[in-house]
């Protein structure tokens, strides 16, 4: 009997320490890849870097995950896990250079997301992130600029505002003032 609570005892422990049985992504290599990529976003995304690396970097991913979302549709939690999936958002995101291909992005993770296999956060944010570029009313309302008084301002108006919590509810999103008091914090 002690045998069994200790073999039992111990298979709880290597559960708890590899994620409570959560499966190990399909691609660990594109995870890997992925976060690396993630990684290289940010750091030309520090106070006082160069745009223009910052653009190269954007296109070089951009062109990365192109290739990505050729062979893969959208990386999401199955085969990057959601680490790698987040980081492949971040890259779509931050694709601006290429409207066309952040469309293709959220057509792809909108099904991904249906499936519970992407995070419906990260869809709002490119939801709107392709509606500010199209020059349309924002659904989230979660792209927002400084004016040149300095307050923060959404980049496009927000649509059916007096609704925009419900939504941001929906995507998981904390409530709009709570976003925008952070927002502030930050200046």
């Amino acid at each position: 009997m002690r045998g069994l609570f200790a073999s039992l005892s111990l298979l709880a422990a290597v559960m708890l320490i590899t994620g409570c049985g959560e499966d190990a992504p399909a691609d660990p290599a594109l995870r890997a890849e992925l976060l690396t990529m993630m990684e290289r976003d940010q750091q030309v995304r520090a106070p006082g870097a160069d745009p223009d690396r910052m653009a190269g970097v954007d296109r070089a991913n951009t062109e990365r995950m192109r290739r990505i979302l050729d062979t893969h549709g959208w990386p999401g939690h199955a085969l990057v896990g959601e680490d790698g999936a987040h980081a492949a958002w971040v890259m779509v995101q931050h694709a601006d250079l290429d409207p066309e291909f952040q469309r293709r992005g959220l057509a792809l993770m909108r099904q991904a997301v249906a499936k519970d296999d992407a995070d419906p956060g990260d869809l709002a944010y490119l939801t709107d992130r392709v509606r500010v570029a199209e020059k349309k009313p924002q659904v989230y309302g979660t792209q927002w600029g400084v004016d040149a008084e300095g307050t923060w301002q959404p980049r496009t108006p927000i649509e059916n505002e007096a609704e925009v919590d419900e939504r941001r509810a929906e995507a998981g999103l904390q409530p709009l003032r709570d976003y925008l008091k952070e927002l502030q914090s930050m200046q």
